[in-house]
């Protein structure tokens, strides 16, 4: 039974004092923790709404059950409110607000029309002036297939700068058809303006008429007997023609919207967006907010939208499928215009994006099933308190003690928590040999950086009984008992499936062959295992293509990069006279000198 007298009575208290006007409330629990964060076109008349505490849900009885006080932030109209609300949402993550997990800056092809020879390329970040952009992209494999496509469509240059201005013959990618090799005067700058106006063309949705230019091209070229030209005019045709296939007829028309539908079942929520840009589907991405359960429809759609696009740009218009109220007002603050279709393209597109809402949550409702089964069933099997909430697996990875990293990845009820993943490089080098000390090393730095909200419920270890003991010591020098440490080691013949199971103080087992369990703790251990790899290949990638400046003293990144696209290379750096050097624009003749007897020495 909620107790809710005494948050009652501090609301009343702040509806006396609340301004009449636009703004954002705040209401604090013990301690200042913020309960929620909310705006409102009145603050007095909302706040009066919550002390009708018979109309409210659970979720928010609750909420005014915690009330130690409440802020007040006054500002010039309703969308600021809603800007101001979700900035404070953002940073402060209140607990009973519908949140929105999404950190994601999604990929776009970029082109910098303003530059002489202008590169093709993926770019994240904000978006620059002067730059044309396609996308967004849902995730990097679908803007590798465009710019692939686009590569053949429009023989745009890709390589970075330095690369370009000291080619003197062309590349892999002039020979595959996927450049027109600029480079090296394959063609000349009018020549690839026009290859630059066409792909701007594509991307700004005025792509009907080139299919036509190229078929006209070939056809020329073709009677006058080039027929290396016509193969690579018929060669572009297809490209172009392949990155407008495989998209519903219904986008052609869409020249840059986004399509967004919510359903909701068993109390759980998904939201669906599409991306369409120039009559392409970009890819489409599912969302599920938290603290969902008991809100309206409605109400989670504006906390939706207001989030996302505070992030991220705004297509021309943003397509429902279903009507909220406050539409036109969420228009004005997001800046795009926001539709509801009862008929015709757009309604059916939207229709489908609620499918695959609907698809999307069915998907991960069936999967949170399956683990929390198997967290089930690991609590009865290693004689767990409760079902582990929070897992955490580390591994190590080196080659001969080089490069040497340690890696946690997490694993809930939910599946993979990655932004909770870590990597830990090895600073004692005097261990990196020693994996049971590497381990300790990695344990000791986590856990003095542990939270009540962050803690473990089970830690389990790639490798065997020292593998455990390592931890167990760790464990013991920090007091956390209460968290269960298991030890995976491989079994006979390193075969999966038949693997070890070690736990202080009982006598190691195997799971039962082709178990669902069994098949579920080798998926997380692979998990921690191809995370550990990865940073390591990342780790020992970077010093491998470490520049030989890097050592000098003195030598910025931007008196690196001036000498790097002088010269081309460090090597020829290396090479190169005290007086060619010096040449370098913003490179003295002091630093000169330095380089020069650093790379000679």
């Amino acid at each position: 039974m909620i107790d809710i007298r005494r948050g009652l009575e501090i609301l009343k208290k702040n509806i006396r004092i609340a301004p009449e006007k636009p703004g954002v409330y705040r209401m604090l629990g013990e301690g200042g923790k913020v309960l929620y964060v909310g705006k409102a076109k009145n603050i007095k008349k909302r706040i009066v709404a919550y002390s009708h505490i018979e109309k409210l849900p659970v979720r928010l009885q609750r909420m005014v059950s915690e009330i130690e006080r409440m802020e007040f932030i006054v500002v010039e109209n309703e969308a600021r409110a809603l800007l101001l609300e979700n900035e404070l949402i953002k940073k402060l993550a209140p607990h009973y607000n519908i949140l929105l997990k999404d950190d994601k800056s999604f990929p776009y092809l970029s082109l910098d029309v303003k530059a002489e020879y202008p590169v093709l390329c993926k770019y994240r970040g904000e978006k620059k002036d002067g730059y044309k952009y396609f996308g967004p992209f849902a995730n990097a494999g679908a803007v590798n297939n465009v710019l692939d496509l686009l590569q053949k469509a429009f023989l745009l240059r890709s390589c970075s700068d330095s690369v370009f201005s000291h080619r003197d013959r062309p590349c892999l990618m002039y020979q595959i058809k996927r450049c027109s090799a600029p480079c090296v005067g394959k063609v000349s700058k009018e020549e690839y303006r026009q290859l630059v106006n066409e792909a701007v063309a594509f991307i700004e949705n005025k792509s009907s008429r080139l299919r036509d230019e190229m078929t006209a091209k070939m056809q020329e070229a073709s009677e006058r007997q080039d027929f290396e030209e016509a193969m690579t005019c018929r060669d572009r045709i297809r490209a172009l023609t392949s990155v407008q296939q495989g998209t519903n007829v219904e986008y052609g028309s869409i020249r840059s919207a986004d399509f967004v539908a919510l359903y909701r079942q068993s109390g759980r929520v998904s939201i669906q967006v599409f991306f369409i840009r120039s009559g392409q589907n970009c890819g489409n991405l599912p969302f599920f907010p938290a603290q969902a359960e008991e809100a309206e429809d409605g109400e989670i759609m504006e906390a939706f939208l207001s989030s996302f696009y505070a992030s991220h740009v705004p297509p021309e218009e943003i397509v429902l499928a279903d009507e909220i109220e406050g539409r036109e007002f969420l228009s004005e603050a997001i800046g795009a215009r926001i539709n509801v279709y009862q008929r015709g393209d757009k309604a059916k597109i939207a229709a489908n994006v609620r499918n695959n809402a609907k698809e999307s949550l069915e998907r991960k409702m069936a999967l949170e099933n399956s683990v929390r089964s198997n967290l089930l069933e690991m609590q009865r099997a290693f004689g767990l308190p409760k079902m582990p909430e929070r897992i955490e697996v580390y591994d190590n990875s080196h080659i001969q003690g080089s490069y040497a990293v340690g890696a946690m990845i997490v694993a809930t009820p939910e599946g993979f928590d990655k932004k909770s993943y870590r990597t830990f490089n090895i600073k004692d080098p005097a261990i990196t040999n020693d994996d049971f000390a590497m381990m300790k090393e990695v344990l000791t730095r986590r856990f003095k950086r542990m939270t009540p909200e962050n803690r473990p419920d089970v830690i389990l270890l790639d490798g065997g009984l020292g593998q455990l003991h390592a931890v167990l010591e760790c464990l013991k020098d920090f007091d956390l008992s209460g968290i269960a440490v298991i030890a995976i080691s491989k079994g006979p013949e390193r075969n999966a499936g038949k693997e070890f199971y070690h736990q202080a103080g009982k006598e190691s087992f195997a799971l039962p062959f082709a178990s669902p369990l069994a098949f579920y703790m080798q998926n997380i251990r692979d998990e921690a295992h191809r995370f550990a790899i990865g940073t390591h290949r990342k780790k020992r990638g970077k010093s491998i293509t470490r520049s030989k400046l890097d050592a000098i003293e003195g030598i910025g990144a931007g008196r690196k990069k001036a000498l790097l696209n002088y010269f081309g290379s460090a090597e020829a750096v290396a090479q190169a006279s005290l007086k060619d050097i010096e040449n370098v624009t913003g490179i003295s003749k002091k630093t000169a000198e330095k380089v020069f007897k650093y790379v000679h020495k």
